[in-house]
């Protein structure tokens, strides 16, 4: 984990999302996406790099520049955020999922939201841990084998997170 970087994603990165994308094992794009994806559109790639008022997109980046994990927040639909996150298979349980999480909620805490959704695979039991570990109050619906998630935004949580040295974008 030492080295990798949390940035906010480019438009210049839709080459290294789209080789990020292609090297998820078809088990994690379907946990994430909800079906493979064994060749991304160029217009998925886009939407995944688009930054703009109403949607937030990080990537972390590994010291030669490669993206290893990939987050985004939309504002509005089921709560004022909703989020989704994905790390690469090598990197899965380093905790930078966590750590991707806790920064897209800071800076959308900022912009003013204060309730996060997502939408979780049932069999995502990894991702629902760190849901009930995050959000115990969280209120969990299942629905068509999903599970969506809703919670309050805890910033002493999130600012509590910003009391080290390193810059909030650096991991």
């Amino acid at each position: 984990m030492l080295g990798t970087q949390i940035r906010l994603a480019a438009a210049d990165d839709e080459e290294r999302v789209r080789r990020f994308l292609c090297g998820l094992s078809p088990h994690t794009q379907t946990l994430r996406f909800f079906t493979g994806l064994p060749s991304p559109a160029a217009s998925l790639v886009r939407a995944l790099v688009a930054v703009n008022e109403r949607r937030d997109v990080l990537v972390v980046t590994t010291p030669d520049g490669e993206i290893v994990g990939h987050a985004m927040s939309y504002q509005g639909g089921a709560a004022d955020v909703e989020i989704a996150v994905v790390v690469t298979d090598d990197w899965q349980g380093r905790g930078l999922g966590p750590r991707l999480i806790r920064m897209l909620l800071l800076r959308a805490f900022v912009r003013g939201a204060r309730t996060v959704a997502m939408d979780v695979m049932g069999e995502n039991r990894r991702a629902l841990r760190l849901v009930r570990r995050l959000w115990p109050d969280a209120r969990m619906t299942v629905c068509s084998g999903a599970v969506e998630v809703t919670a309050m935004i805890d910033p002493a949580v999130l600012f509590a997170e910003q009391g080290s040295v390193a810059t909030p974008l650096t991991v």
